[in-house]
């Protein structure tokens, strides 16, 4: 029996009625690759009646609803996020199901920016791993509460306690089981709910029947036992419950979910349910966890800058260049207007923009402004995605996820009434570390990858097109093999275009090791007014911990340079950071002081200073030792255990460092550091050494220094093919 008809359920969304925001949840559901993700979203989808039939992510069929690509349904994988809308218990749940490849961070990153609560899947096999990390920094950043939902209970191996332990020895959490399984692996019956203390069981041909029981009599004394753990915990966010605990009483259980919804609000704890999504058993609990557990539009603090007000107090003196003046947003729908464009997607018939909105309302057919350009833009048609299907509506309100049909802007920019100009924070955006050049095989197919390239540039910040101007090759670079090959495989398909692509290439980065004094001179005379500029001062590398890859600090004083010259020497500084000394690529961690220098009255300008930090720079940096960065990628490699040697061995023939190793269930677990340059063959290689039984993933970790000795064949290596460009 369903919480009731979809179609009934969300009419009042259609036609435009205002929303009760206690009512609403916007939850993203992340997790490690192949821990459970979609298939925990289709029975979402199934259990509240928004589908009828269940797609599976692997096997026949039309496959999972949310992974509508192609691509996505042939590789069993999730690349784009999509987002969809449920109802459950006379609640609405905008859902967002994320990819796990680290390949596609971004899609997580821009979804969790929006996100107020998430449910973070892990597999009660594997437990935490690589990417499960990466996915807890990126809700940690953006402070999204969330619900640890241990999937896959039903394999065998599975491990429910040891997963919770994980939590709060890898992640740093602390961890509340609110429910302990009933059985493991192929005994795996249902779960025992430690608030209730009942044991519930899943019936029925798809799980639907939802058994609640008194807790079989061999399981109380543990259930016991765990519920004292749980209580124990608990007490720390509530004196009653304490008092209750000393005095041995019962504590209703209405009361500790609001103790534990609390904690949960302010990430004191992580709660944490189990279930089998693909066995159809504990999903429905798990709905009324976030229900019960995470928080509202109304519970969290969202606050915006407020562009005008900042202008004014710098110029006041009040504020320093990096400071801002903040404004708290509220949830009423008749405030002004103030929405997030987080994820754009180029279609045929224009640019689809999924939208978060956090003030006010949207109505189909007004016009709003696009703070970051200053434009009115016209929103004329208003949609509510669910995977690739759409329904139309004429209003949208705070607290909701809507997409807008036909607008053009960027992902993050900030949408706002005519009454207020503010802006809301960007997403974190990772830089690539992977590019290789990519060609039409035929001549006419240009003007397809050309429009290919500038579309899936637009939709993801990860994906850079840039141009090498010695070779006239067009670089694309991206977050890893497998986000340049989805990209590569697009094209093809839906440009249909050929393309010829060139080996990948490591992103490498320079840096300067050593401090160097400058006394530069700019001076050219051609008949009339010449050209003339002096700048004194030194160039430093900068900690490898650095905010920021470049640093200027004006130290002139008196007069000694017109403050009007003073940018342009820091603009031509950075336009000699682009290409280093070494292999011509961008230049890092890179400290400049301006402390001295002289003018002359009729030739200096503007352009005279720009071009001295130009020539200044790059004379600089060739006496500064300069050294080669690369990227170090993070690396799991899971594999039956009799392989551990050989790949830790071989993970160490490829520079290497092993961080960590574990055995759970005859499954090896090992942690490395490496570079990427050594990983370019790596899944062919693991393959062959684990007869097909080993799998890895790999995220980028930071970039660091190359041995002497490496650094010294990767510029040769450059040096010939920069030889062999010219000959031709």
């Amino acid at each position: 029996m369903f919480p009731g008809d979809f179609s009934l359920s969300v009419s009042l969304f259609l036609t435009g009625f205002a929303m009760d925001l206690n009512k609403v949840r916007n939850i993203g559901i992340s997790a490690h690759i192949d821990s459970g993700k979609t298939t925990l979203t289709e029975r979402i989808l199934f259990y509240s009646g928004r589908i009828h039939k269940i797609g599976e992510v692997k096997g026949a069929g039309d496959g999972a609803t949310m992974d509508h690509m192609d691509l996505e349904k042939e590789r069993g994988i999730t690349i784009t996020s999509a987002a969809t809308q449920v109802r459950w218990d006379d609640h609405v749940i905008n859902v967002i199901d994320t990819p796990g490849h680290v390949d596609f961070t971004v899609e997580v990153e821009r979804s969790l920016r929006v996100l107020d609560g998430a449910i973070l899947v892990l597999c009660s096999v594997g437990g935490v791993q690589s990417q499960s990390l990466t996915v807890d920094r990126q809700m940690k950043r953006y402070k999204v509460p969330r619900i640890a939902f241990v999937n896959k209970m039903d394999r065998t191996g599975a491990n429910f306690y040891s997963v919770v332990r994980q939590i709060k020895e890898k992640l740093g959490a602390t961890p509340v089981p609110i429910q302990i399984p009933i059985g493991a692996g192929p005994t795996f019956e249902g779960v025992i709910d430690l608030i209730d203390m009942i044991a519930i069981t899943f019936e029925g041909a798809r799980g639907e029947d939802v058994k609640r029981e008194e807790i079989p009599a061999n399981l109380l004394e543990e259930a016991k036992e765990h519920r004292h753990e749980m209580l124990e915990a608990l007490s720390m966010f509530s004196d009653d419950l304490m008092v209750a605990l000393l005095e041995e009483q019962d504590f209703p259980a209405d009361e500790l979910r609001k103790i534990i919804r609390g904690a949960t609000l302010t990430q004191s704890i992580t709660p944490v349910m189990c279930g089998s999504a693909f066995k159809d058993k504990g999903v429905q609990e798990l709905l009324d966890g976030v229900i019960h557990f995470l928080p509202k539009p109304t519970d969290r603090t969202v606050t915006a800058i407020d562009i005008d007000a900042t202008e004014k107090a710098k110029k006041a003196g009040e504020l320093t260049e990096h400071e801002t003046k903040r404004v708290n947003l509220s949830t009423n729908p008749a405030d002004p207007l103030v929405c997030m464009a987080f994820k754009t997607v180029m279609e045929q018939f224009g640019q689809l923009t999924y939208t978060r909105l956090y003030q006010g309302a949207i109505k189909k057919g007004d016009s709003y402004i696009n703070t970051r350009t200053g434009k009115k833009v016209r929103f004329g048609r208003l949609v509510r995605m669910h995977a690739n299907d759409r329904e139309d509506i004429d209003l949208a309100e705070a607290g909701d996820i809507v997409a807008i049909v036909g607008i053009d802007c960027a992902s993050g920019d900030t949408f706002c009434s005519e009454s207020v100009n503010y802006s809301l924070e960007n997403i974190f955006v990772p830089e690539p570390v992977i590019r290789l050049s990519i060609e039409p095989a035929q001549r006419d197919g240009a003007d397809r990858l050309s429009k290919a390239l500038e579309r899936f540039r637009r939709e993801d910040p990860t994906f850079h097109v840039s141009s090498d101007p010695e070779t006239n090759e067009t670089i694309i670079a991206g977050m890893g093999q497998l986000h340049l090959e989805i990209y590569i495989e697009r094209i093809k398909r839906e440009y249909r275009c050929e393309v010829t692509v060139g080996e990948p290439k490591v992103a490498y980065k320079e840096m300067p090791t050593k401090t160097v004094e400058y006394n530069y001179k700019h001076k050219k005379q051609t008949g009339g007014s010449g050209q003339y500029a002096h700048i004194v001062g030194k160039i430093y590398p900068l900690p490898e911990d650095a905010e920021q890859n470049f640093i200027f600090n004006n130290n002139i004083s008196q007069g000694r340079i017109p403050n009007q010259f003073i940018p342009p020497v820091e603009e031509g500084f950075e336009r000699a950071l682009v290409k280093g000394p070494l292999i011509e690529c961008e230049v890092v961690r890179v400290g400049a002081d301006l402390e001295d220098g002289s003018y002359h009255d009729v030739d200096s300008s503007e352009r005279s200073f720009e071009t001295a930090g130009w020539g200044c720079m790059r004379e600089s940096l060739e006496k500064a030792g300069m050294v080669l960065l690369e990227p170090i990628m993070r690396l799991e490699v899971e594999a039956p255990e009799n392989y551990q040697g050989s790949i830790t061995g071989h993970l160490s023939s490829k520079r290497g460092v092993i961080t960590q190793t574990d055995t759970r269930e005859g499954t090896a677990y090992i942690n490395a550091e490496i570079p990427l340059a050594s990983m370019f063959d790596y899944a062919n290689e693991l393959r062959s050494m684990t007869q097909g039984k080993g799998g890895f993933s790999m995220e980028f970790g930071a970039y660091k220094q190359v041995p002497k000795s490496i650094q010294e064949e990767v510029v040769e290596r450059r040096r010939k093919e920069k030889a062999e460009r010219a000959k031709k």
